[in-house]
């Protein structure tokens, strides 16, 4: 080994996490502020921060010194090789002109601008998200549903035109780096192979289809019946999310009524400190309810790697807000159970597939009978639990449909960003893996582009599906290793805390994503988990 080789690759690496650091702090401060009605100003810092973080990995220098120190025997302490292979990913979608991250970082904020103030309209009035949900969930009149149904894509057509233009601005980079497009490159840096993930993402559809079919014909045939059309006549409006990502809640069960007499933030505070995991100072430094001008979505943001994690929610007293509660604090506590003691480039979660498992682990509890009976002290009866798991099995099955038709979707927007028919591909997808009828859409219409991932979280979506096919081959690892009975929750039980911390947590970024699992689980990322406890029977 050369001493002198590694001695010198340690030193760079120290010194470019020391100018990084402050950096990526400022980008996130300034976009919290942004994302909670900080305006303009605050978007400007922000995307100043990025670009000045990006510009930091495009020296073509630096870039050259990592890759041949990975490719040299110089290197071969686990941590430092480590460091470098993740500062490569960095390096390797920044080796651009300043003038083109600049813009690349310009057109990004524009569309935050955009999804951060933008509140649709019905009849002349400007409503939120959480109203349009609202209309849905009660209104029985078809015009009334389609009008809000229709109020929530209005944003696709103020973000359609500069999101396609980022997406060709994203391909043309990525393809003056060698990539046949962004699409591509980003899952290289993500550590995902593209043959791989579309390899899982037709297993679990050929799995899921027959399964999901009847549940459809099943779903049809009830929300015929509550509006009073054919089922051939049911459009996407007749859903309750105005994507059909989550399945029509029931008719007679409504879990709303355990949820709207308690305080989801101190529920949920009570829940992880009972399992080991404290979450009152996030809690402390978050925003969590609705307002003018704030993002109306939910997301966890490490601000600094050292402790200053926080989250933001619109929270409304209801089941479907105490699950995107548990989810976002599920982020949390992985950002603070990583080790300070990491060095900053590994003092993160392996990878975003894995702190989604952890996010959809926790989020999915709000339609767990056991959890309902000890956490939220409600009388479920056997009946009610049978139809909660039956609900529980038809909104997972839902959900990961829809996440097949982003996955996807979002493919064929980077391979041909400029096709005149993206709307018809869109709801094509929709129609044959969700099995929601199109609404005689125009094929040149921005219905596509309302979906905010879609802007501002590129190449993303695929790790949600991921996400929860590793959550439930957590959670059977966790079950087997505490022996908690299946008629019991894991509320109160520290071994739950205990294992993530140990299992999850602490590795940081040290391992891959496959890595990880292996190392929680004993085996590589398999959807048969998430098949035999959400779509098998």
């Amino acid at each position: 080994m050369n001493a002198a080789g590694e001695a010198e690759a340690r030193a760079f690496v120290e010194d470019l996490q020391a100018r990084a650091a402050p950096l990526q702090t400022e980008a996130n401060l300034a976009w919290w502020e942004a994302a909670t009605g900080g305006g303009d100003a605050a978007l400007e810092r922000s995307a100043r921060a990025r670009s000045e973080y990006r510009a930091l990995f495009s020296d073509p220098a630096g870039a050259a010194r990592v890759r041949a120190w990975l490719a040299s025997s110089e290197v071969r302490e686990p941590l430092l090789r480590r460091q470098l292979q993740l500062l490569d990913y960095e390096f390797t979608p920044n080796q651009l002109p300043r003038d083109t991250i600049d813009d690349l970082v310009a057109r990004t904020a524009e569309l935050e601008r955009t999804y951060y103030g933008f509140r649709a309209e019905i009849g002349g009035e400007r409503v939120t998200n959480n109203r349009i949900v609202d209309i849905l969930e009660a209104e029985n009149d078809s015009a009334v549903r389609r009008a809000a149904w229709s109020a929530s894509k209005q944003v696709g057509a103020r973000v359609a035109y500069p999101l396609r233009e980022l997406v060709r601005r994203r391909n043309a980079a990525a393809r003056s780096l060698g990539f046949a497009d962004a699409y591509v490159m980003d899952l290289q840096v993500q550590e995902i192979s593209e043959a791989r993930l579309f390899a899982l993402m037709d297993e679990f559809r050929a799995l899921s289809d027959e399964p999901f079919r009847a549940l459809r014909a099943e779903q049809d045939r009830e929300m015929a019946a509550r509006f009073g059309v054919s089922a051939d006549e049911l459009r996407p409006w007749h859903w309750e999310d105005p994507f059909g990502q989550e399945a029509p809640a029931a008719r007679g069960l409504k879990l709303d009524a355990w949820f709207e007499d308690r305080d989801a933030v101190e529920v949920t505070a009570g829940f992880f400190s009972g399992i080991g995991l404290p979450v009152d100072g996030v809690l402390a430094r978050s925003d969590l309810y609705e307002r003018e001008g704030k993002d109306q979505h939910a997301f966890c943001q490490d601000i600094d790697r050292q402790g200053d994690v926080r989250i933001l929610c619109n929270l409304r007293p209801n089941e479907k807000w105490m699950g995107t509660l548990l989810h976002e604090l599920g982020h949390a506590v992985y950002d603070c159970g990583v080790p300070r003691s990491l060095p900053y480039v590994l003092r993160q979660p392996a990878h975003i597939l894995s702190t989604e498992s952890v996010a959809m682990y926790f989020g999915r509890l709000t339609r767990e009978p056991a959890w309902l009976r000890e956490v939220m002290s409600a009388e479920v009866s056997a009946a009610e639990a049978i139809e909660i798991r039956r609900q529980l099995r038809a909104g997972m099955l839902v959900a990961a449909r829809w996440m097949l038709v982003m996955v996807y979707f979002e493919r064929e927007l980077y391979r041909d960003p400029d096709r005149t028919d993206l709307n018809a591909v869109w709801w094509d997808l929709v129609e044959r893996i969700q099995g929601v009828r199109h609404p005689e859409a125009q094929a040149d219409g921005t219905e596509w582009a309302s979906k905010i991932h879609l802007s501002l979280s590129p190449v993303y979506y695929h790790n949600y599906l991921l996400g929860e096919m590793m959550a439930s081959q957590v959670s059977a690892a966790i079950r087997l290793e505490t022996g908690l009975p299946p008629d019991r929750s894991v509320a109160g039980e520290p071994r739950v805390g205990a294992f993530f911390r140990d299992r999850i947590f602490a590795p940081g970024a040290t391992v891959d994503w496959n890595g990880l699992l292996v190392h929680a689980t004993g085996e590589e990322l398999s959807p048969r988990y998430f098949v035999d406890q959400f779509v098998a029977g």
